[in-house]
């Protein structure tokens, strides 16, 4: 039992890394994130443009209040 303690010890030791600012902000960017489940994201991306038609921030809507 010790020795597995201390094999998953070591495994997981390597794992913790200190990041410098521009390496966090590299890590951060759109293309390292995973891209989880695209139809999740076409509902966010859905209700971003219902939100933000009205102030022009995407091509989709055109509604001066944003309404579908």
């Amino acid at each position: 039992m010790k020795y597995l303690a201390l094999l998953a010890a070591l495994l997981l030791l390597p794992g913790c890394v200190t990041l410098s600012a521009w390496e966090r902000s590299t890590l951060m960017s759109r293309v390292m994130a995973d891209p989880g489940n695209p139809l999740e994201h076409q509902l966010l991306d859905h209700v971003h443009a219902v939100r933000e038609a009205a102030t022009g921030a995407t091509t989709a809507g055109g509604a001066s209040c944003g309404c579908n």
